[in-house]
């Protein structure tokens, strides 16, 4: 009998030393991690195709991408949108117009028609697509910088000569800035091009946002 309470005894001793620890005390709600503010600084809307994309360059090498960082460097507080989708021809632009004026953009850059030309679609469509795309646009009072591109020299000179006077006859009647040729400084630049001769690299994107600023600048205001 001595034996079973002295046992009895032991395992209460065992038992109080090895309880379970107490559950942590309730952070107060002052002490809980407040969520991200929302980013209410402008937007700009890069509105393009795989050149937009940044089409077979790493995440965050595509020239938004360096245009964001441009642009913060400049000491310009604006969001910059990649809305660009490879593939897309000025038709598929003009169903997106829609979505980019949702973003109650402060400024768009329009690149849209490189693969109207690589595909050999009349230059007169194209032309139409991107006049319906601006005057959408511009009816929404969205300030619009327009972004040439220009085909490969094997085209043939009647085909290109037409489709190089679409870009400067679309910014004189929307008077919009107009960069000529998106890949200046780029397109035949080592380093600066892929292996497909079509897409920048890293490289050339960082020189595509470059292009771009001088361009945009005026458009905008500074902190």
């Amino acid at each position: 009998m001595i034996r079973r309470a002295a046992l009895l005894a032991g395992l209460i001793l065992f038992c109080g030393c090895h309880r379970a620890p107490a559950p942590p005390p309730a952070v107060p709600v002052s002490q809980a991690v407040p969520a991200s503010a929302p980013d209410t600084r402008p937007v700009i809307v890069c509105f393009g195709d795989s050149l937009t994309a940044g089409y077979g360059a790493d995440p965050g090498e595509s020239y938004p991408d360096y245009l964001q960082q441009d642009l913060d460097a400049a000491g310009y507080s604006y969001r910059v949108v990649n809305d660009g989708v490879s593939g897309n021809t000025t038709a598929d632009g003009v169903a997106r117009v829609p979505r980019v004026l949702a973003m109650k953009p402060a400024l768009v850059i329009l690149e849209l028609g490189g693969n109207d030309g690589l595909r050999g679609k009349p230059a007169s469509q194209t032309q139409k697509n991107l006049d319906a795309m601006l005057a959408q646009l511009t009816a929404a009072k969205v300030p619009v910088v327009l972004g040439g591109i220009t085909l490969p020299r094997n085209y043939g000179a009647d085909y290109i000569r037409s489709f190089d006077t679409i870009y400067p006859a679309l910014a004189k009647k929307y008077h919009a800035p107009l960069l000529g040729f998106v890949l200046d400084k780029v397109y035949g630049v080592p380093g600066s091009m892929q292996e497909d001769g079509i897409h920048a690299t890293a490289q050339g994107n960082q020189q595509v946002a470059r292009n771009f600023m001088p361009y945009i600048t005026p458009l905008l205001r500074k902190n």
